[in-house]
């Protein structure tokens, strides 16, 4: 029965539609589970209770499936381990932590800082970190080679304030929250964000939604490198700490299969059920971790549920006719939001007093009493058992719900208010009471002086409990988080490896996907790094010509092929192996990004370098998984990002929102992508060479790159690199590819071109020359997005420097002597090509496709787009008329000799490729 806004108990799910025939059997049947319970314990229970159900199934006796469990704790009492650790210490370090947290988010919100924070989470998510942090998180000195922690982004704070006692920052650092220039150097992120502190953050997860999707594929990849060799990553945790808010975002839940069907059961998920959103409950009329539980449970994972601190361990216990255990059922989440903002007066009489059973079973308890009933992720002897059988589970991944209260311990004003997340700064009244609840040593009169800059607290590294915790943490493997980029060396690909890109595709047509997917199969062949590179295809292997990958390098699947495949006759017949290099993640673009960012900082993660190459329609790339991208981005991913089937045009039938006119754009909104949009194989070898060289070469300035590529499927004559190349204008942006036919003192005009409308721009010189008389040179651009971003450097640089110099951008010298107009075109809208106008004197126009695509003909469709090889003679045309330089009527006789507006009559471009 599933647990949802109207189904907050779970007891009818199987027993009310069923008439009891035989009442005092069904006693006597319950009595004797009782019996055996309290004479052997739950967990002999709980082994005939499964031994019937599976009985009862080969019986064809039908039980239903129940995917929820009563609303209390999974682990039973009598089955809680002994908790291993110093309770008094652990308890007295956490107080500091929570402290110098809370006053460190308090204090950069002072009125001449006011950067904000969040106090609440870390308050109510403590003992679930420090539980982590005392006796599971392994650091990277460990022998199993550390965890992989994902930090829920709101409870950065709490991992400051712990890195501040185990003197890794100073209060200067503290002070620098928030204030990343200002306080350079002494400045920390308002979030988990690697790329701004490198050394510290390891995931980037604030963006909510990403980090179960990229915890999830970690804990894939971690597998994907021990059954591919490289590395042993059996002992090896990923451990994710999520909201239950969280979770409505459909990235949190949307790739729980993926862990289930690879047990990925060195996958722990710790959501912190604090029952409210960033603006209220979660789940007011429903019961959240109910319905987490049913969710989970349905998708294959192991459960467990947190509920309930040690406080009501005697009361359950004394619950012998279920009354307690019934109300904990019915009672909504926003009820039990409101009992944790009043008082225990209260909740004697609105919780406890819904039956006299459960009012008498607390009648001797004092409001007090009631009132320091915790839940469960404050009790670190229900964590602690949690967290153990998560970690000793067997062939699934493992949720652990957890709840607790947001703001717990900050007082009356945040303690489990709505607004709770949003406050920023405590009253005097707030500090002094937190002070009291935290029992930390700090005199009224330090708090008076100054409101806003209450004392941070530390005893100082001889007091027993610091010690203590650093002892705890150099038995685990060192402090966490960190973050590590040494790594095992490497030698990149020999030159021959890129020598098939570069000879051309002879009297054969090849698509430049097709000559990069020859391209990377050298690669791949390379002894010494060709078994690092990682292809990333979400279901379209075939579309690009990959499957013959497939009977060689094999798809990555833990469980091997246990199948007789349909196709094992074919010599491109599908392949699986637990040593497989293929990443296959299906129809599935979030987890193949997610794949591609788990792959792409395995250098950092595991000091092994893996190389991922994520190919895909482009249409779905960065329209699509845009955040992704960014949080790859910060995580400082490295990897190849190829946008297949790339253009507005070039997709043929397949119509609207497959057609790419905008993801250069897109991209080049991320400041850590390189956008290229190559027109022959060459380009791209060049283009592969140089990302290699700036992710793992010797003399590398920026490795923390990603590269994009546009590759196309429309078929052309690929030609072999030309004599003489020019290399760098490849890789900066633009080089001459073509230079007019005999130019003498005819009219000149520049034709800029990329990708698949190079083509066309010679093509179109061709038509100049022969049938106008006019001298056009064609310029392959690689990459506009590139030489807009040399431009906009060269102006920034001007702009700060008036006194030198102004440095001429990349656009600008090679145009340098290059007369007429500039006519640029793409197969994207017009914008992509706009991005270098303002870099070029010269008078300048652009084609391009700018509106939504369609299905038809690629001629019909540049026709009618008005980017094809006779639209850019005409515009060269209407150009020079305007410059005075041809007779005037000649555009519009252009428009009428080729038929400009009639879609029919278009020519450019030709059929085939695969869509």
């Amino acid at each position: 029965m599933a647990a949802g806004e109207e189904t907050s108990h779970i007891l009818s799910g199987l027993t009310s539609q069923l008439p009891d025939r035989d009442p005092q059997e069904t006693a006597e049947w319950v009595e004797s589970l009782d019996a055996l319970i309290r004479e052997q314990g739950t967990e002999r229970a709980q082994f005939i209770m499964r031994s019937l159900l599976q009985r009862a199934g080969s019986q064809s006796v039908g039980v239903p499936m129940v995917t929820t469990t009563d609303y209390v704790n999974t682990i039973p009492a009598d089955q809680e381990p002994v908790f291993p650790g110093n309770e008094e210490f652990e308890r007295r370090y956490r107080a500091y932590m929570r402290w110098n947290a809370a006053v460190m988010v308090h204090r950069a919100q002072r009125a001449d800082i006011g950067v904000g924070g969040h106090i609440s989470t870390y308050a109510g998510a403590a003992t679930l970190y420090e539980v982590g942090f005392n006796h599971f998180f392994r650091g990277k000195d460990h022998p199993s080679g550390g965890d992989q922690v994902f930090f829920q982004g709101h409870a950065s704070p709490g991992m400051y304030a712990r890195a501040f006692m185990e003197g890794r920052l100073t209060e200067e650092d503290l002070d620098g929250f928030r204030q990343e220039k200002s306080k350079a150097g002494h400045a920390l992120s308002s979030y988990p964000h690697p790329r701004l502190m490198p050394g510290f953050w390891e995931f980037p997860t604030v963006s909510m939604g990403i980090g179960p999707m990229n915890a999830i594929y970690q804990a894939q990849s971690n597998r994907y490198l021990h059954g591919r060799g490289i590395k042993d990553t059996s002992e090896q945790q990923v451990w994710a700490f999520l909201g239950d808010g969280e979770m409505d975002e459909p990235e949190s839940r949307g790739l729980l299969q993926l862990a289930a069907n690879e047990n990925l059961d060195n996958l722990n998920f710790v959501i912190n059920c604090n029952l409210q959103r960033l603006d209220g409950p979660v789940r007011g009329n429903g019961k959240i971790m109910q319905e987490l539980e049913a969710f989970f449970r349905g998708a294959g994972w192991n459960v467990i549920k947190v509920v309930w601190g040690r406080e009501w361990d005697e009361l359950l216990a004394r619950d012998t006719d279920g009354a307690l255990v019934n109300i904990m059922n019915e009672t909504v989440d926003g009820d039990y939001q409101t009992y944790k903002a009043e008082s225990g007066g209260f909740v004697r009489e609105h919780f406890f007093g819904k039956s006299p059973a459960t009012k008498d079973l607390v009648a001797d308890l004092s409001d007090d009493q009631i009132w320091n009933l915790k839940r469960g992720g404050h009790d670190y002897r229900k964590v602690y058992a949690a967290y153990k059988a998560a970690t000793e589970f067997k062939g699934k991944p493992t949720v652990i719900l957890a709840k607790t209260v947001k703001g717990y311990g900050l007082g009356p004003h945040f303690e489990g208010r709505n607004a709770t997340h949003q406050m920023k700064k405590l009253t005097l009244e707030d500090l002094k009471s937190f002070r009291d609840h935290l029992r930390i040593p700090i005199p009224d009169e330090a708090l008076e002086n100054d409101l806003y800059r209450p004392p941070y607290y530390h005893p100082g590294t001889d007091a027993p409990e610091i010690r203590y915790m650093l002892d705890r943490r150099a038995a685990l493997g060192g402090s966490l988080p960190e973050r590590r980029t040494a790594h095992t060396p490497v030698t990149l690909p020999e030159d021959k490896s890129y020598d098939v890109a570069k000879r051309g595709s002879g009297k054969q047509k090849a698509a430049t996907t097709m000559a990069f997917v020859r391209l990377l199969k050298d690669l791949m062949r390379d002894k010494n790094f060709g078994h690092r590179f990682v292809p990333v295809v979400p279901d379209e292997s075939r579309t690009f010509g990959m499957d013959a990958f497939f009977p060689t390098a094999k798809i990555y699947n833990p469980k091997g092929q246990n199948y007789l495949s349909v196709d094992r006759d074919l010599v491109l017949a599908y392949k699986e192996s637990p040593a497989g290099q293929l990443i296959h993640p299906g129809i599935n673009e979030a987890g193949a990004v997610a794949a591609f960012t788990a792959a792409g900082t395995s250098y950092a993660t595991h000091g092994e370098p893996l190389l991922p190459i994520y190919v895909f329609y482009s249409m779905f790339g960065f329209q699509r998984t845009g955040d992704s991208f960014w949080a790859a981005a910060d995580q400082m991913t490295r990897g190849f990002i190829i946008g297949a089937t790339a253009g507005r045009t070039t997709l043929t039938g397949e119509g609207l929102q497959h057609a790419d006119g905008h993801s250069p754009l897109l991209a080049s909104t991320n400041p850590a992508v390189r956008t290229y949009d190559p027109a022959y194989g060459y380009e791209i070898a060049h283009i592969f060479h140089d990302g290699l060289n700036n992710m793992y070469g010797p003399d590398s300035q920026d490795r923390n790159l990603m590269y994009y590529l546009t590759v196309y499927n429309e078929p052309i004559t690929q030609p072999a690199e030309p004599a003489n190349l020019d290399t760098t204008g490849i890789i900066k942006g633009i080089y001459k590819l073509s230079d007019a036919p005999e130019p003498g003192t005819k009219p000149r005009a520049q034709i800029l071109a990329s990708g698949v409308s190079v083509p066309w721009a010679l093509e179109a010189q061709h038509i100049l020359d022969q049938d106008w008389n006019i001298a056009a040179d064609v310029w392959s651009v690689t990459s506009w997005n590139e030489l807009r971003r040399d431009g906009l450097a060269a102006e920034e640089h001007h702009f700060l420097n008036p006194g030198e110099p102004a440095p001429t951008p990349f656009i600008t010298q090679q145009l340098a002597g290059a007369h007429g107009p500039v006519i640029a075109v793409s197969d994207y809208m017009k914008a992509v090509p706009d991005q270098i106008r303002q870099f070029i004197p010269n008078d300048f126009a652009s084609l391009g496709a700018d509106g939504f695509g369609f299905s038809d003909t690629r001629q019909a469709a540049r026709r009618y787009f008005k980017n094809d090889t006779h639209s850019i003679v005409t515009k060269t045309l209407q150009l020079l008329a305007q410059r005075g330089e041809i007779d005037p009527g000649a555009p519009l006789y252009a428009i009428d000799r080729y038929k400009l507006l009639d879609v029919t009559a278009g020519t450019t471009g030709g059929a085939g490729g695969e869509s």
